[in-house]
């Protein structure tokens, strides 16, 4: 798998934390901020303009 491709867990867990943010009160990333949370956050994932990033833990080599 590409390290840049999120997984459709990963893409959930943003999208999802991303609109809790929104609907908080958090700052909108786009010039259009019309709609619910959820599509705003899914454009904002779209465009790359979601400042979340995801770090992952590499697999241990086994002997």
């Amino acid at each position: 798998m590409k390290e840049d491709k999120l997984t459709r867990y990963e893409r959930a867990r943003i999208i999802g934390a991303r609109a809790l943010q929104i609907s908080m009160g958090a700052p909108v990333l786009l010039e259009d901020d019309s709609g619910e949370p959820i599509d705003i956050a899914l454009r904002e994932l779209e465009m790359g303009t979601i400042p979340i990033t995801v770090k992952r833990l590499s697999a241990m080599k086994q002997n």
